[in-house]
């Protein structure tokens, strides 16, 4: 593990800072759309170690993409302490056989959220949060 990237060794949210911005990613919220490392697999790459490189991407690229994490498990911060600014109104997208995405400005589980996938079958261990209980 690279002096960029923060873990306690617990799941939950693990930082990667870059020069001009840091990521985090939450593995509790992750339900693996891959979105990150379709569109920047230099900076996103499961086989590297960290797995995130912010550095290898403009910071605006970096942002980008981060922001199509529909799930929510991927943030950012960049150096001027600026984040991501969500939709008003909020979006909602029922995913058939799938999660509820929402992205705008949501509290939830007592957390300021930007993007989040919700249960929708009631199966999941993460309520309100989808763990992909439906998928097994």
């Amino acid at each position: 593990m690279s002096g960029s990237e923060r873990s306690t060794g617990e799941p939950g949210p693990r930082s990667y800072a870059g020069s001009d911005i840091t990521v985090s990613f939450d593995s509790t919220h992750c339900l693996h759309f891959a979105e990150c490392l379709r569109g920047l697999p230099a900076v996103f790459d499961v086989k590297a170690r960290p797995w995130i490189s912010p550095d290898n991407a403009e910071a605006d690229a970096v942002a980008d993409v981060v922001e199509r994490c529909p799930s929510g498990a991927l943030q950012y911060i960049r150096r001027d302490g600026s984040t991501e600014n969500p939709p008003n109104p909020t979006t909602v997208v029922a995913l058939e056989n799938g999660p509820i995405l929402l992205h705008g400005n949501l509290s939830l589980s007592s957390r300021r959220e930007t993007r989040a996938a919700l249960c929708a079958c009631g199966r999941s261990s993460s309520k309100p949060f989808c763990d992909n209980a439906c998928r097994t």
